[in-house]
């Protein structure tokens, strides 16, 4: 009985220091890899104008785009989009913003607002389906 519970220990300690060895590798290599990277940062203050315009990127849709879209025989504008948003009611407007603009799920949703899932995508399809009749009704109406 003496035997068995030493090879266990042999066995525990074996293992104790192939997980020792892995993590001191692993910091090694951190290490490395930083020391490696350490010359090609910069700091944001050291970035010339050109470099900082680099990191980000602005979404100018809707200023540069004044006439809308072509769709078909239809002209839709932006003004036009936003006046159909607001002829919904609020709580069908932010199904709808949180839906594709938050890129939440009717059951994220439904979470967030204590209703059942199942009312979220009743609610979300029914406001499709008003932006839808406003845009056709509309889309030949207005001007910017």
């Amino acid at each position: 009985m003496i035997a068995p519970n030493r090879t266990e220990r042999q066995i525990r300690c074996a293992f104790n220091a192939f997980c020792k060895r892995v993590l001191k590798n692993a910091a090694i290599d951190i290490y490395k890899e930083r020391k490696r990277q350490r010359p090609e940062e910069k700091t944001f203050s050291d970035l010339t104008p050109y470099e900082a315009n680099q990191l980000y990127s602005v979404d100018n849709y809707g200023e540069g785009n004044k006439e809308g879209f072509q769709i078909v025989d239809k002209k839709i504008t932006t003004k036009l989009l936003a006046e159909a948003m607001h002829s919904l009611s609020e709580e069908k407007r932010n199904l709808v913003l949180l839906y594709y603009f938050l890129h939440l799920s009717d059951e994220e949703i439904s979470q967030r607002l204590n209703v059942p899932r199942r009312t979220v995508h009743y609610r979300r399809t029914s406001a499709l389906k008003r932006l839808k009749r406003f845009l056709e009704e509309h889309a030949n109406e207005w001007d910017e």
